[in-house]
């Protein structure tokens, strides 16, 4: 895993934690496969590419906060 990656994926857990905290997520955590996040949402769990779990969780973190 390179530094780029490296770097998203601790963004990605910082992101996650937030989300847990606020009680959008029920869980996280590092995937199968170390380009993968699990995210547990609505009870299922989601395991996603770190770009596109990046992505989810601003977009869920910032939904949260208009609402």
């Amino acid at each position: 895993m390179n530094s780029t990656q490296i770097s998203l994926r601790q963004e990605v857990r910082q992101l996650a934690e937030e989300a847990f905290h606020r009680k959008l997520v029920s869980g996280h955590g590092d995937g199968a496969d170390e380009k993968e996040y699990q995210i547990v949402y609505q009870g299922k769990p989601r395991h996603l590419p770190l770009e596109q779990a990046r992505f989810f969780l601003i977009n869920l973190l910032y939904r949260s906060r208009i609402h």
